[in-house]
């Protein structure tokens, strides 16, 4: 069966199931959006290219993809864009990792291979250690023109990779702290190669550009020509932990998995969208996955690019000839930002807020921020309780101890781009940005339901 159609049963009858084998086909950025992608072909949804003109008509559903990392996907409202504005969900799809950098195979003592990493993002770097861990991305063959190039997506989906940590004997002062350098401490081990093994990789460019014409090679389409290693032209590869999705705790109600923050935030939002997609609505309901929030959301498919406006613009365009169209329709509109929130943790009651501290299972949280790191206020806090409301779901408030300062969301870095009221909100999760991050099933269900309210 395609995998897309088991998807789609576990949205309407398991949505925990959903998110979990969505996490597990999602590891890194652009399998997430292959993912999502797969999704919205498989409920009618239309794929629109920027280079193309578009026609789009009311209660038309559509989504156009970034880079390959980002996807917007939208359902046009029955009513004019200009009277009824945007119903926006935006989340991100990169998360903390190891990137190979280019020629990243190292060699060494006794035939040990080693690879070359870069850190992407701000990752629990000692959470990494002794896991078993898998390769994911992209490569680019050699295509018809040079501006042209072939993409492929290629996954290991099997360990082949672990960061030995260094024995305590040598470092009895490991558990008092010990700072990490990415570029001596974090190299992964591929493995034991004997010198003959090591010679003939090299004559074909590498253990990695191997192991990546075997991986390209296996998903070719059938009479395709196959590939080989000369014809690789760059790749974007990262690291990934290999253990699935799991459930954990005594009752069963805790999520663990890699890259929770933030695919739990975009596929709760896919979830909603799709589910509303069959129930017609006057406003245009928009659901806007970015990539590269980790590093400052500053690319061509990060927050603070016009990506996003762009698209807005077009669909005013396509649906109405007035010319202030899109100004008429931001003031109409409404954006929930959602990127996961600090859970309180019974360990360290000390790095809390006293009073704002939400906790695993206690239902969708709001961000507060004095300072404005955050795109809430009083007024879109006050909306979001009430979509809580609606939903007949709990919501619980987050606001930094006030001596510790907090950091930037998408929210607030799309109002640079243009005006509109929003939100931010997330559920409350577990180590963040550690290999493998902690969150509660419940707050997943609910903050579906809270989405879906806006989006009615």
């Amino acid at each position: 069966m395609d995998q897309s159609l088991i998807h789609l049963r576990d949205i309407e009858a398991n949505q925990a199931a959903f998110l979990v084998s969505m996490l597990n086909s999602s590891s890194c950025n652009f399998y997430a959006v292959d993912s999502t992608r797969r999704i919205l072909d498989a409920v009618g949804f239309q794929p629109l290219s920027e280079a193309d003109e578009w026609s789009i008509v009311p209660g038309g559903k559509y989504y156009v993809v970034k880079n390959d990392t980002a996807i917007f996907a939208f359902i046009a409202g029955n009513a004019p864009v200009e009277s009824e504005g945007f119903r926006i969900i935006s989340a991100h799809t990169d998360s903390p990792c190891f990137k190979l950098k280019p020629n990243c195979e190292i060699y060494g003592d006794g035939g040990v291979v080693s690879l070359n990493v870069e850190k992407y993002g701000g990752g629990i770097l000692y959470t990494w250690f002794d896991r078993p861990l898998a390769i994911s991305g992209r490569v680019l063959t050699r295509g018809e023109s040079p501006l042209a190039p072939r993409q492929h997506l290629v996954d290991s989906r099997r360990p082949v990779a672990t960061i030995p940590h260094l024995a305590i004997h040598f470092n009895r002062e490991v558990n008092s702290g010990n700072p990490l350098s990415v570029q001596k401490d974090m190299k992964p081990v591929l493995g034991y190669f004997s010198q003959q093994q090591i010679a003939e990789a090299k004559k074909s460019g590498g253990f990695i550009p191997a192991l990546l014409v075997d991986l390209i090679n296996q998903n070719l389409a059938e009479n395709s020509r196959p590939v080989f290693a000369e014809d690789i032209l760059d790749y974007e590869l990262c690291l990934y932990p290999a253990e699935p999705a799991t459930v954990v705790g005594l009752n069963s109600d805790i999520l663990q998995s890699h890259r929770i923050d933030d695919l739990s935030m975009a596929f709760s939002g896919l979830a909603a969208l799709i589910l509303e997609a069959e129930h017609p609505a006057d406003a245009t309901r928009v659901l806007a996955l970015f990539d590269n929030e980790e590093t400052g959301s500053g690319t061509k498919q990060g927050a603070a690019s016009p990506v996003l406006r762009h698209i807005m613009e077009r669909v005013c365009i396509s649906l109405s000839a007035d010319k202030q169209a899109l100004y008429r329709a931001l003031a109409r509109s409404f954006m929930i930002s959602a990127d996961d929130a600090h859970a309180w943790h019974p360990n360290y009651n000390e790095k809390y807020d006293p009073t704002n501290h939400p906790v695993i299972g206690g239902g969708p949280v709001v961000k507060i921020n004095a300072n404005c790191k955050y795109m809430t206020d009083g007024r879109s806090a006050a909306v979001f309780h009430a979509l809580c409301d609606q939903a007949g779901v709990k919501m619980q408030y987050f606001v930094n101890h006030a001596d510790v300062a907090g950091g930037s969301t998408l929210g607030n870095i799309s109002s640079s781009q243009f005006d509109i009221p929003g939100v931010d909100v997330g559920c409350a999760i577990w180590a963040m940005h550690s290999a493998r991050e902690s969150a509660s099933l419940s707050d997943h269900l609910d903050m579906i339901k809270v989405f879906r309210q806006l989006l009615k």
